[in-house]
């Protein structure tokens, strides 16, 4: 009977708006943000691209890596930087941002790629550039990448192969060395996973790195590595949309195709962000108006969609960048101007570091037992320190289209107002709830009279919700800071 009238009641109110109201809900403090990575980590990475093509200047961020908790970052290698004279090799501009993570706790992860237009077939030296080609670029390719791998053994062991080879001008097939088919993309991830394995034995080789996550051209690609495929690690892929939830169909999909071909590999979501205002520099969903608050709330739910999903996980990107011609891609959790200085901090950087502070080694995944009579809800059960934690987020809502009833997921918006909703679990009241909310880190004291026990459990009524991550857990699950 206790629930039947609590459902009665979410599905009643679910339309009306409502706010954390400190007079039900006093606030205790913030989340105590990590300020160093945790060295177990091997969920989160942060990119760090561009710096191959000059977009970004390294020293204007590096100072802020260390206190985002993020313990791996992503670094493209850039052969047109590192030899801009025939059989001249130069890595000190890659030895700056290698040599400053190692030194403050970082793995950095370094991705093979672009081209060098020196050499006759060396392809090009942007994103949607053609693989080289022909006798004298392969050639000037390898012993690169053998000069690159020599270089950073003993201080890289990860690493990635070409990005986003499924992209590009199929029509112009001189320039980029043919179609990028499965065929060449897998026979050219070998060939570059075979040098650097030459010199780095236990190095751990992430394959693919493609642009989508269509499941047919992926498993197209696994077929082709044939026998090869024991080579990699892990295997790569990104996949932008407005709404990160729309993601998952497709990934549970690659989850089983990477299953049946490589068991003893694992994704990996390997670049993944939103910008925070439109224009930008015409890219990934720059068809979109965003701010601070919807790119924000992007990046964790895309962060948190792929953690509940088992995926390691990567936010493109750390700082905003200048791309002369396209002009500044926004994606940055840092907002950098066109002299790639940085002027500011982003929502999202603080909301990033809230999702690994909590998401982090000393969390347990646990079998799922909560639920809520709204569907659309994202839900999802985990313990820390002992205590159970929950983290839920609304998604979307459900439509009747085409006959039937579907799931239209939306993606984030501006707004902060919440609306209440019940979660139900199967366990004992909590000691000292909190509810917490990931963008802006406040937590509050949850009211002991919105828990219900009854036969089966527990019921949480009138639960905060909106469409950005929010936890319910025991306060000392979680360490506050009590400004």
């Amino acid at each position: 009977m206790v629930l039947a009238s609590v459902v009665m009641f979410a599905v009643s109110c679910f339309a009306e708006p409502c706010i954390v109201d400190e007079a039900d809900f006093p606030r205790v403090g913030a989340l105590a943000p990590r300020t160093s990575p945790d060295p177990k980590d091997e969920q989160w990475m942060i990119g760090c691209e561009v710096l191959d093509r000059d977009f970004a200047k390294f020293s204007a961020y590096r100072d802020y890596l260390p206190k985002l908790g993020i313990r791996s970052i992503r670094l493209q290698c850039g052969w047109a930087k590192c030899e801009r004279e025939k059989g001249k090799y130069d890595f000190a501009w890659l030895d700056e941002p290698v040599d400053f993570a190692l030194a403050h706790g970082l793995n950095p992860v370094l991705e093979t790629g672009y081209g060098n237009p020196i050499y006759k077939g060396g392809g090009g030296r942007d994103l949607a550039a053609g693989f080289p080609h022909g006798e004298e670029g392969l050639a000037a390719w390898d012993r690169w990448v053998d000069a690159l791998s020599k270089h950073f053994k003993g201080r890289v062991r990860d690493w990635a192969m070409w990005n986003e080879p499924d992209i590009g001008n199929p029509a112009d097939t001189a320039a980029v060395g043919g179609h990028h088919t499965p065929d060449k993309i897998a026979a050219f991830n070998v060939r570059t996973a075979r040098t650097i394995l030459k010199n780095i034995p236990d190095a751990r080789l992430a394959g693919l790195s493609l642009a989508t996550n269509d499941p047919g051209f992926n498993e197209e690609c696994y077929k082709a590595f044939g026998n090869d495929i024991g080579l990699f690690w892990r295997f790569i892929y990104h996949g932008y949309v407005p709404a990160p939830e729309e993601s998952y169909p497709n990934v549970r999909k690659l989850k089983a195709i990477c299953a049946k071909y490589a068991p003893h590999a694992t994704l990996w979501q390997g670049e993944n962000g939103a910008p925070s205002e439109m224009p930008g520099d015409g890219l990934a969903l720059n068809h979109i108006a965003w701010s601070e608050i919807s790119q924000a709330k992007w990046d964790m739910r895309r962060m948190l969609g792929d953690f509940v999903h088992e995926i390691p996980s990567s936010v493109f990107t750390i700082c905003d960048y200048y791309h002369p011609g396209r002009g500044i891609g926004c994606y940055g959790l840092l907002r950098a101007d066109s002299a790639r200085n940085v002027i500011g901090v982003k929502r999202a950087f603080a909301a990033v570091r809230n999702v690994a502070t909590v998401f982090d080694s000393a969390l347990v995944r646990v079998e799922r037992r909560v639920s809520s009579p709204e569907s659309s809800l994202q839900l999802w059960e985990f313990q820390r320190r002992g205590a159970p934690l929950f983290v839920f987020w609304t998604s979307g809502e459900w439509a009747f289209e085409n006959g039937q009833w579907c799931m239209a997921y939306r993606r984030p918006g501006d707004s902060m107002e919440k609306r209440p909703a019940v979660i139900r679990w199967p366990g004992a009241p909590l000691t000292e709830p909190v509810w917490v909310d990931l963008l802006t880190g406040d937590v509050y004291a949850f009211p002991k009279e919105r828990m219900t026990a009854c036969a089966d459990g527990l019921v949480f009524t009138e639960v905060p919700v909106y469409d950005s991550p929010c936890l319910i857990t025991e306060r000392r699950a979680i360490d506050i800071d009590g400004k």
